[in-house]
């Protein structure tokens, strides 16, 4: 039996959206409403413009009639197409390294959900081998580096990547997955952030501590400053590879810059952060860049400093405190708990409103705070999809 939506109405001016990047909006938001779960909606009335997906019109501060839905890790093991293929194609690097297989797997959400973002599937790791870093994608354990960079004459071997060169994969799979959804969604890719990747390869692959990344910040700075930058522009070069094959959209993953203080975040994550947005819009100025950092909540008010378009929030952090913190002048996304999709249908729904309703009718991409867990009921996905796409402003 279908689920009616809850009555709701939207936050107040104080919550109020940009509707450019010049200045704030301050005009009042009108009230939501949504179709009863299974009741047909006519597209047509909140799709983006022929020029541009709903996606990018949104994060653009442009008027759309709902808010654009996709979900980090929407592609992967919660899906029964991911694991069956999974049993053909057992090693991670095997699947997202192959043009074919980048394709089908990006593909299979789209498929049977579609989402208004289509995200590459990859690696933020990837680039690693094309600068000279050695690592694999090791099951029950996750990355792992093989030789850790831990001294200044391990940092001196790490080469600029080259995208083209590297990962010619990447650049086909993101052109063919263009062709696939045409207009109807926009092709994401992504990239890690400086501090993050460093992390991983300082450490040697996850760490629960941070201690190896945190002695070189703090003994040896110099080192770190070096390999940071190294990333940065090599980040920077693969942002805009991706850009040139087909992404309408790059999401940056700055996923361990939260284990550092606001001071030494300052200092070791948001100037290369500054420096790869500053890079980007030089040659790519209407490239919508979104930045995501688990746990941010912190560091929340420094995030916009990085110039991105869009701060992606993750649950820990309520929507409307969320957008008073960060301001009227940036875009958001986020943040549904990833654990409500094991709730009921009537939870999900509840939860689905409350941020919609919190996030207000303007600059909103409804995600996820975090990737979607393994093992989440494939059908709840799609209930997500379907109530996320019901909403009207």
């Amino acid at each position: 039996m279908a689920t009616a939506c809850p009555a709701l109405s939207l936050p107040s001016t104080s919550l109020l959206r940009r509707s450019t990047r010049a200045g704030p909006s301050r005009r009042p938001l009108p009230s939501v409403r949504c179709s009863a779960v299974g009741e047909a909606v006519a597209e047509a009335s909140v799709a983006g413009t022929v020029e541009e997906p709903l996606l990018v019109s949104a994060i653009r501060g442009k008027k759309v009639d709902r808010p654009p839905v996709w979900l980090m890790r929407q592609a992967g093991r919660y899906m029964k197409s991911y694991q069956n293929l999974c049993e053909r194609y057992p090693l991670f690097r095997e699947r997202s390294e192959n043009v074919d297989l980048v394709v089908e797997i990006s593909l299979q959400p789209w498929k049977v959900f579609k989402p208004d973002g289509v995200i590459l599937f990859s690696d933020i790791l990837t680039p690693l081998p094309g600068m000279n870093i050695p690592f694999d994608i090791v099951k029950g354990k996750g990355p792992v580096i093989y030789d850790p960079l831990r001294t200044a004459a391990a940092v001196n071997e790490v080469r600029e990547f080259v995208p083209g060169e590297w990962v010619p994969y990447v650049g086909q799979a993101l052109s063919i997955l263009r062709e696939e959804v045409k207009k109807e969604a926009a092709v994401l890719g992504f990239v890690g952030a400086p501090f993050t990747l460093a992390s991983y390869c300082v450490e040697g692959g996850s760490s629960k501590n941070f201690s190896k990344i945190k002695k070189m910040a703090f003994a040896e700075p110099e080192i770190l400053h070096s390999l940071l930058q190294k990333f940065t522009t090599s980040m920077a070069n693969y942002i805009k590879y991706q850009a040139d094959n087909g992404a309408q959209a790059v999401q940056i993953f700055d996923s361990w810059a939260t284990e550092l203080s606001p001071v030494d975040f300052e200092e070791f994550s948001l100037p290369y952060l500054k420096q790869i947005v500053d890079s980007v819009k030089e040659t790519h100025p209407d490239l919508p860049l979104i930045l995501y950092a688990s746990g941010s909540g912190g560091l929340l008010e420094r995030l916009p400093l990085t110039g991105v378009d869009v701060v992606s929030l993750d649950w820990t952090v309520d929507m409307a405190e969320g957008r008073k913190r960060l301001g009227s002048n940036i875009a958001v996304q986020g943040n549904v708990d990833p654990g409500v999709l094991f709730g009921s249908k009537e939870f999900i729904t509840k939860r689905i409103y409350d941020t919609v309703q919190k996030a207000g009718s303007e600059g909103h991409v409804l995600n996820l705070g975090h990737g979607i867990k393994v093992g989440t009921p494939e059908e709840n996905v799609a209930h997500f999809f379907e109530v996320a796409k019901g909403i009207r402003y």
